[in-house]
């Protein structure tokens, strides 16, 4: 059995492999976990003797295919757990992660099936985010791109947003920007505001909110 602080590391591993593209570091891990570098350091060499990483000093960790299919067992749980209490209990999408990274280690397999049945197998959770099937395959990383990295004139739709800030989503849903918006750029100012468009008027996001939505191209039809 896995400590709850292990499955943390494991999900949060996944979560910036699959951002980043590559290895991560242990200064990422401290900061996405609010803990000390050697206390990171101390946990991947526990997760490495159980076969669940491969770490290298200075060189950084990945999962291994057995490491990788625990944090997608996880998320599964974190991002259905999600859907659940926004669909049907009323929760605004603002307050659903803290509830869910409290649950997700403690519900059963059962449970989780009736949560997946209850809601017909959802897809992504209220944030966009891809909910891992029951095979714990992969997921596929879909080649979505940041709304900061895009020009003027682009022309996006919002695929997933960042879950772990409350502010933050309670911002893009009063500006009306939440999955499958659809935005037009309209301007990207040299300290960093980006200005959207989209059916509801314009709206200026600063550049590290607009780093925090992933987008797709749009499809060549209509405007924002």
């Amino acid at each position: 059995m896995l400590s709850d602080v292990m499955e943390d590391y494991l999900k949060t591993i996944y979560r910036l492999q699959r951002d980043g593209g590559g290895r991560v570091s242990t200064s990422e891990l401290a900061e996405q976990l609010d803990v000390s570098p050697p206390t990171v350091t101390s946990m991947l060499a526990k997760l490495g003797e159980r076969g669940l990483v491969e770490y290298e000093k200075y060189a950084g960790v990945e999962l291994t295919d057995e490491g990788e299919t625990v944090a997608l067992e996880v998320l599964r749980h974190h991002r259905l757990l999600e859907a659940y209490l926004a669909e049907h209990l009323d929760y605004d999408w603002s307050e659903v992660h803290d509830e869910a990274d409290a649950l997700e280690h403690h519900i059963s397999e059962e449970f989780e099936q009736r949560i997946a049945a209850a809601l017909d197998d959802p897809e992504v959770d209220p944030h966009g985010d891809p909910i891992p099937g029951a095979d714990l395959e992969p997921i596929e990383s879909g080649g979505a791109t940041r709304l900061s990295e895009h020009d003027p004139g682009d022309v996006v739709v919002v695929e997933r947003v960042r879950d772990r800030d409350r502010e933050e989503l309670q911002y893009l849903a009063e500006a009306g920007i939440t999955p499958e918006t659809r935005l037009e750029v309209v301007d990207v100012a040299p300290f960093g505001m980006v200005t959207v468009a989209h059916d509801r008027g314009e709206q200026s996001l600063p550049a590290e909110v607009a780093a925090s939505i992933h987008v797709r191209v749009a499809e060549a039809t209509g405007t924002a």
